[in-house]
C-alpha cells in the first residue's frame, strides 16, 4: 500500500497539469463542484459500455453500527465550529518521517502514519518506547488548538498487516495467503485480536488491514496479501478479521480497550488487473465486480468495518481513487457503509488532471481523507484555496469532515487521552507474547500444506542425524516477508526479532528434545552423513509492484535449489523440502526431486510452528497432522495464468480449461497417506522470467541481464566470460564474501569505455513513481581521474544521465558500500522509464577503478535529491 519513497505526482517529477479531462469535469459535477457554464450533463450511455457501474444490480445491505444521534450532535456541534481550515486539516493525512507535532497543530492534521519504511525520527526500527512517545506527541499536538480552532484528536494509521509488522519484538503472524489455507475464521478472528493489542502497545489507533483482494492471477506481487482466489473464503475471513480488530458492534469493547480501526482494502478489484499488473486495469465484468471482488467488503462491512482504503488499480480504464459510481454509489449507498474512504499513498496524484499536491477531483468522487505523505503541505494549501473559491464545495467538503469525525468519536478518540494512558498502551510485555506467539505458532501449523509425501517419510522421527539446508533454513527475511519492520521486508537482520524462531531454530529445539542432532549448513555440506535432510529455501522478501511477475518460474536460470535436492538425493539421502513463498510457482522439478514437499508460505516469525509438523511425538503417532488446504490453484506449467478456480459467472469453457496441478483444496495428510509418483514438467521450464529489479547479482549479470562493455563508437561487445579485456576497460571476476562474488573493472585511460548491463526492454515507470533507487553496491579501488557518469538508456538515442564523479570520488577509503541513484533522476535525466533496455551504463575515459557486486533496485530512502547532471 504505502511506501516510504516520496512519488513527486504521478509522472514522477515535480510538474501539475491545471487542465481536468471530461471524467474529472464530470466527477466534479455530480458532486456538486462549480465549474462553470461550458460543462454539459453526459451523454446516456448503454448498459454494454465497460466500466459502467449499475448501482440497482448491487445488493443492498447495511452496517451494524447503527446511527447515534448524539454522535451526530456532536458531529454537527464541531463542524458548525470549525473554520476552514480545521475541516481542510482533517481530510489530510501526512507521513510522520514529513510532518512533525508542530505541523500538526499549525494545520490541523487530522491523520498521520507510518508508511512502509517510515518510523518516529525517520528510524523505521526505533524501540517500541520511541513510538509510543511519538503517539503522545502528535496527539497532544492535536489537541493543542490555536485560538479560534477546534481541537480534534490525530487518528494514527499504520500497516499492522500480520500482526503490528513495524514494531521489532511483536508478534508476526503468517501473510494471508498461508491464513487462507487454514480455512478457520474463528483463528483469524483471534489474529485480529492480538494484531490491535501489540499495535495498541505502541499508541497506534488505526491499522491498513485486512486487504481483501481476492486474486485471479498471481503474477500480482501483492498476491501473499489475499487470502484466496475464492470469494466464499475472503468473504467469511474477512468479517471475521475486521471483528478481532474492532470488537463487535453494539457490545461495549467496540472500538475500545484493545481494540482499533480495521480498514477493508484495496476498493475495489485489486486483484483481477489484466496480466497481475500491481496498479493496473481490472476489465472483470460488473457481475464479477460485485460476485467476486466485492465479497470481503460486503462481510467487512456487515462486521462493522469503519474504514475503506481506496485502490491505485482501475476498472476498464477509471481510476478507482475518482469513480464516484463505485466509492459512493455502490460503497457507500448500496453497501452501507458509514465510516471513511481514505485513499491510498498519493494515489490521487494519479488521476488525470490532478498531482499529489492538487486534486480536487479525489475529494468529488468520493475520497474522504487523501493520504499525501509527503506532498501534505501543497495538497493541503491547493484544497484550502478551491474550498474558498467555491471550486469544492463546503457541502462535499463537511460530508467528508462528518465521516472522520463519527468514525473518531465512535472510538472515543476524544475521551481517550493521550495513547500512553490508554488501555494496554506501555504494557511491553504484550509485544510478543508467550500467548500471542502460540496463536502464530498455532496459525503456521494450520497453514502449511502438504504436497507430497513419498512412502510415508514424513513424520520424521526426532531422534534422526538431521541436516538442515538451504538460504531460508536460518533467515528470518525470507520467512517473514514484504512488509515486515520496512516496506520490502529487506534490510533486516535477526537481532530485529528477538522473540521469534527461525525454521531451523525450530527443527534443532525438536530434535535436541527428541535425542536427534540437527546441524545448518545452508549449501548441503556434512562431514558426517545425515539420516535426512531438510531444504528450505524459496523467494526473497518483495512488496507491491516489485513483485510483479511476468510468469510463474520460480528459479529460472540457475535452479540452485533444485541442484541442492538433487545433490542430497544423488548422495542417498532422503529429502524434504519446505517452500517459502508468497503464491503458488512452477517448482514441479523440485518437487519430483524432493521425497516430501511442503508449502509453508510466507509463516512469519513462528519458525517452530513448521517443526511442529515435521517430527513425531514421544509414542511415535503425528505430534500434529497438516489440515492446510490449497487456498490458491497451484500452476503445472511458467505460463499458465491466469490460472484460478472458475468462479460463479464462468463459461462451460472456462471451467473446462481449469487444469491445475494441484486443484484448489487439495492438500494431503498423515491420516490418509498417498503417493504422487513422478508428476510432468513443462517443456520450457527453465524459461527466463522477466527480472526487473536485480542487475549484477554477486558480481555476475542476473538472467535475463547480460554483461556488455560499450565502447567511445557506442558499439556494444557482449562479455562471455572473464578476464574480458579492451584497450580502455578490463575485466575480471574477483572474490568478496566468497569466490568470485564480485566484478572487477579498470579503466585505464586510453579512451572512453561503458561497462553496462543490456537486456530486452522493460517498464520501470511505476518504480520510477514509487521513487526506487538503483543501489551499486561497490568499492572504489581507484579514485577516477575524471568524470564519470551512470546511464540509463531506452534505445539508440534515449537515455538518462547522471553525473557520479563526486559520489565515487567520496566513496574511496570506505572499503564496501553503497551509492543510491533515483530512478527519478535518469527521468529528469530524459530517459523514457517504460522503456529502459540497459539500466546501468558506468562511462568513463580517465583512470578509475572500482569492484562491483550489486546493481539492484531498493526503495528510495532519505530526501530525495540527483546527481550533478553530466557536463557537455
Amino acid at each position: 500500500m504505502r511506501r516510504r519513497g516520496r512519488i513527486r505526482d504521478r509522472n514522477g517529477v515535480a510538474e501539475r497539469e491545471d487542465v481536468l479531462n471530461t471524467g474529472q469535469m464530470l466527477a466534479l459535477a455530480v458532486a456538486g463542484f462549480t465549474l462553470g457554464a461550458c460543462v454539459s450533463a453526459p451523454e446516456p450511455q448503454a448498459p454494454s459500455v465497460p466500466g459502467m457501474v449499475h448501482p440497482e444490480i448491487w445488493p443492498k445491505l447495511a452496517s451494524p453500527v447503527a446511527d447515534d444521534p448524539a454522535i451526530d450532535a456532536r458531529v454537527a456541534d464541531l463542524l458548525s465550529k470549525m473554520t476552514v481550515e480545521d475541516k481542510v486539516g482533517q481530510t489530510i493525512q501526512a507521513d510522520v518521517a514529513s510532518v512533525s507535532p508542530g505541523d500538526v497543530r499549525t494545520y490541523r492534521l487530522g491523520s498521520v502514519l507510518d508508511g512502509g519504511n517510515s518510523g518516529p525520527g525517520g528510524n523505521d526500527r526505533a524501540p517500541a518506547a520511541d513510538w509510543l512517545k511519538a503517539a503522545d506527541a502528535f496527539y497532544d499536538a492535536s489537541l493543542d488548538a490555536p485560538a479560534g480552532h477546534v481541537a480534534i484528536p490525530v487518528i494514527w494509521g499504520s500497516d499492522s498487516v500480520h500482526g503490528n509488522s513495524n514494531i521489532i519484538g511483536a508478534t508476526i503472524f503468517p501473510h494471508n495467503v498461508g491464513l487462507g489455507a487454514a480455512n478457520d475464521p474463528d483463528l483469524l478472528r483471534r489474529i485480529g485480536e492480538i494484531t490491535a493489542i501489540e499495535t495498541r502497545v505502541v499508541g497506534q489507533d488505526w491499522t491498513f488491514a485486512p486487504t481483501v483482494a481476492v486474486v485471479q492471477d498471481v503474477r500480482w506481487g501483492r498476491s501473499y496479501e489475499s487470502y484466496s482466489e475464492n470469494p466464499d473464503i475472503v468473504r467469511a475471513y474477512a468479517g471475521a478479521m475486521v471483528e478481532g480488530i474492532q470488537g463487535v458492534p453494539g457490545t461495549p469493547g467496540f472500538l475500545r480497550g484493545g481494540h482499533i480501526v480495521a480498514t477493508i482494502k484495496h476498493f475495489l478489484g485489486d486483484g483481477g488487473t489484466d496480466k497481475g499488473r500491481d496498479q493496473g486495469d481490472n476489465l472483470a465484468s460488473e457481475e464479477d465486480l460485485r460476485d467476486i471482488h466485492s465479497a470481503g467488503y460486503q462481510s467487512g462491512i456487515a462486521a462493522g468495518a469503519q474504514a475503506v482504503m481506496a485502490s491505485y488499480s482501475s476498472w476498464h480504464g477509471n481510476k478507482m481513487h475518482g469513480d464516484r459510481a463505485l466509492l459512493n454509489d455502490v460503497l457507500i449507498d448500496r453497501f452501507g457503509f458509514n465510516g471513511f474512504v481514505v485513499s491510498d499513498w498519493n494515489a490521487h496524484g494519479q488521476l488525470p488532471g490532478c498531482s499529489t499536491t492538487d486534486c480536487p477531483a479525489a475529494l468529488a468522487a468520493g475520497i474522504d481523507m487523501v493520504m499525501a505523505p509527503d506532498s501534505w503541505k501543497g495538497l493541503y494549501q491547493h484544497t484550502l484555496a478551491e474550498v474558498n473559491a467555491g471550486t469544492i464545495p463546503m457541502a462535499r467538503l463537511d460530508e467528508a469532515v462528518a465521516r472522520i469525525l463519527r468514525v473518531k468519536l465512535r472510538a472515543g478518540l476524544f475521551d481517550a487521552g493521550k495513547p500512553s494512558g490508554r488501555p494496554y498502551g506501555g504494557k511491553w510485555d504484550e509485544l510478543g507474547s508467550p500467548e500471542h506467539r502460540a496463536v502464530a505458532r498455532q496459525a503456521v501449523r494450520e497453514s502449511l500444506v502438504l504436497l507430497k509425501n513419498e512412502h510415508g517419510l514424513l513424520p520424521l522421527s526426532a531422534k534422526l542425524n538431521v541436516l538442515v539446508a538451504g538460504d531460508g533454513a536460518d533467515d528470518m527475511g525470507k520467512q517473514t516477508g514484504g512488509w515486515t519492520i520496512s516496506w520490502q521486508g529487506t534490510g533486516n537482520s535477526r537481532a530485529d526479532f528477538p522473540r521469534a524462531q527461525t525454521i531451523f531454530e525450530g527443527i534443532a529445539e525438536q530434535v535436541r528434545a527428541g535425542g536427534g542432532t540437527a546441524v545448518l549448513a545452508r549449501d548441503g555440506g556434512f562431514a558426517t552423513k545425515p539420516d535426512v535432510a531438510i531444504v528450505v529455501f524459496g523467494e526473497d522478501p518483495y512488496a507491491e509492484f516489485m513483485g510483479d511477475r511476468d510468469n510463474l518460474a520460480f528459479q529460472p536460470g540457475d535452479p540452485r535449489d533444485l541442484r541442492l535436492i538433487r545433490d542430497l538425493r544423488a548422495k542417498g539421502i532422503p529429502v524434504v523440502a519446505i517452500f517459502l513463498s508468497g503464491r503458488p510457482l512452477y517448482v514441479t522439478r523440485e518437487i519430483n526431486a524432493a521425497d516430501a514437499f511442503v508449502a509453508a508460505w510466507l509463516p512469519g516469525t513462528e519458525g517452530g510452528g513448521v517443526a511442529d509438523l515435521l517430527f513425531r511425538a514421544a509414542d511415535g503417532t503425528p505430534a500434529y497432522d497438516f489440515r492446510g488446504k490449497l487456498s490458491f490453484s497451484w500452476p503445472r506449467a511458467p505460463d499458465q495464468v491466469p490460472l484460478h478456480r472458475p468462479g460463479p459467472n464462468a463459461t462451460a469453457a472456462e471451467r473446462a480449461a481449469y487444469n491445475p496441478l494441484f486443484a484448489f483444496g487439495y492438500g494431503l495428510d498423515y491420516a490418509h497417506p498417498r503417493d504422487l509418483g513422478v508428476l510432468p514438467e513443462a517443456p520450457g521450464g527453465d524459461a527466463i522470467a522477466a527480472n526487473v529489479d536485480r542487475y549484477l547479482d554477486s558480481g555476475h549479470a542476473a538472467p535475463p541481464w547480460s554483461l556488455a562493455i560499450v565502447g567511445g563508437d557506442g558499439a556494444s561487445a557482449p562479455v562471455l566470460r572473464l578476464p574480458a579485456n579492451t584497450p580502455a576497460l578490463m575485466l575480471a571476476s574477483t572474490d568478496h564474501l566468497k569466490q568470485e562474488d564480485t566484478l572487477s573493472a579498470t579503466w585505464t585511460g586510453s579512451g572512453s569505455a561503458a561497462l553496462a548491463l543490456l537486456g530486452t526492454p522493460v517498464d520501470l515507470s511505476r518504480q520510477t513513481n514509487g521513487d526506487m533507487a538503483l543501489r551499486l553496491g561497490l568499492r572504489i579501488d581507484e579514485a577516477p581521474a575524471g568524470q564519470v557518469t551512470l546511464e540509463a538508456r531506452c534505445g539508440k538515442s534515449c537515455h538518462g544521465t547522471v553525473d557520479l564523479t563526486g559520489a565515487l570520488r567520496a566513496a574511496l577509503g570506505k572499503g564496501w558500500t553503497t551509492i543510491d541513484v533515483r530512478l527519478s533522476c535518469f527521468k529528469q535525466g530524459g530517459a523514457d522509464m517504460s522503456a529502459i533496455s540497459a539500466p546501468f551504463v558506468l562511462t568513463s575515459a580517465s583512470r578509475f577503478a572500482l569492484s562491483l557486486s550489486t546493481v539492484a533496485l531498493v526503495p528510495g530512502e532519505g530526501p530525495p535529491s540527483c546527481p550533478a547532471a553530466p557536463q557537455s
